[in-house]
This record gives C-alpha cells, sequence and structure tokens, in this order.
C-alpha cells in the first residue's frame, strides 16, 4: 500500500512538473515576437554603445587632449587666468573645455586645473566647487584632490573643514610623499588650535609609518616642540 501511495504520489509531482514546462513552452510561443523584439533591442543598445564607443566617444577624447594642450602650457607657467579663459592662439581655456567635454577624461581633468588655477587666484569658493567636481581615480589623485580642497579652506580660514580634508588626502591613499604631507598639515593645523593631542597623533604617524619620508626626516624636532607644549 506504501509503496503504491509512493507511486501515486511521484505521478502527481512527475504530472505538475510536465504542467509547468508545457506552460512555459506556451508562454513562449505565444510571446515570441515580444521575445525576439527585446532580444533585438537589447542587441541594438549593446551595438550602439560599442559603436557610440568606437566612433564618437575616443575621437572627443582625443579632440578634447589636443584642445587642451595650450591652456596646460600657460598653467605651466603660472598664468592661471589666461589657463582659464584665453590661453592665446585662439584655443579653449579650461572652463571652455570643461563645459563642452565635459563626458570626456579631459573635460573631467580640466576641472581639477580650474580648482587650482581659483586657488592661486585667490577664489577659494571657486576652486573648492571645481575640485569637489573632479572625479579622482588612481593612486595619486584622490589624496591631490582632497588635500588642494583643504588648502582652499585653510586659505579661508575654515580651519574645520581644512582638517578634515587633510585627514581625507592623508588616509586616501598609502602613499609615501602625499600621505607624510597632509599628516604634517594635520600636525600644524592642530597646533595652532592648539589640540596638542592631535598634533601629536599626526606627528607620530609620520614617524611610525613614513619614517624616510622628506617630512619624516625632521619630524623629531615638531614632536619634540609639541611635547614641550602638552
Amino acid at each position: 500500500m506504501a509503496i503504491r501511495r509512493n507511486k501515486k504520489q511521484n505521478d502527481e509531482t512527475l504530472v505538475d512538473i510536465v504542467e509547468v514546462k508545457e506552460s512555459a513552452s506556451d508562454w513562449v510561443d505565444s510571446n515570441q515576437k515580444t521575445i525576439l523584439g527585446a532580444l533585438l533591442g537589447l542587441v541594438l543598445v549593446v551595438g550602439g554603445f560599442l559603436a557610440y564607443k568606437q566612433f564618437v566617444k575616443a575621437p572627443k577624447e582625443k579632440e578634447a587632449m589636443n584642445v587642451m594642450q595650450t591652456a596646460q602650457l600657460q598653467f605651466e607657467k603660472d598664468s592661471f587666468a589666461l589657463a582659464l579663459s584665453n590661453p592665446g592662439n585662439g584655443a579653449l581655456g579650461f572652463l571652455d573645455i570643461a563645459d563642452q567635454y565635459g563626458g570626456t577624461a579631459a573635460g573631467n581633468l580640466a576641472n581639477y586645473y580650474i580648482g587650482v588655477s581659483y586657488l592661486r587666484l585667490g577664489k577659494y569658493d571657486a576652486a573648492i566647487d571645481h575640485l569637489k567636481s573632479f572625479s579622482a581615480d588612481g593612486s595619486v589623485l584622490p589624496a591631490t584632490k582632497f588635500g588642494v580642497i583643504g588648502d582652499a579652506f585653510a586659505e579661508k580660514n575654515d580651519l574645520d573643514n581644512a582638517l578634515s580634508y587633510y585627514s581625507k588626502a592623508a588616509s586616501a591613499v598609502g602613499n609615501e610623499f602625499t600621505s607624510s604631507m597632509y599628516l604634517k598639515k594635520v600636525g600644524l593645523l592642530n597646533e595652532k588650535n592648539q589640540n596638542w593631542s592631535a598634533a601629536m597623533t599626526a606627528y607620530k604617524q609620520i614617524k611610525t609609518k613614513y619614517p624616510l619620508s622628506i617630512d619624516g626626516n625632521d619630524i623629531d624636532k615638531y614632536i619634540s616642540r609639541v611635547a614641550a607644549k602638552m
């Protein structure tokens, strides 16, 4: 009797599975045009994206990098106002490049140049805005971005925000040069705020993690100076 019940249960299970498969097959048959249309649409989207990258975006990236060369030359000569809007020879400045080539790597990088240029020209709020718009990747750029924003806040005498961004810069990448440099700035600002404990923490991090860095070479004198005030 038990064997018969099991056989009946197995038969019912088999019927259920067959019904599910048949139902799915019927749905596919009745919606074949819809499925094919969706697949075709997917192919067109993927194909269109690849074509866009190859025939539109890639040439635009190259064009943008070429356009930016004149502005970069002015930037390297510390001619920041010219680099921003009138680098000469009819070339675009960084402001126009960021606007006209916003979807390219060059357009993104232009925001960094704009931020640094405004910082050097004393326009700190504009510098901060453009640096925040700059999307930083890689081993050094994130630290540099946060560090320059910190410089702009320091120039505005907004020490709390400056400290925040210097701390972000120091921890963005485990880079001996940038991390030690921004840790030192954290220490100096904390000294200015007479926060001796926080200053000591920053200096000791340099001594422990980056003793061979430029800032690590003479960090003992900063540690001694703070220790005398604690």
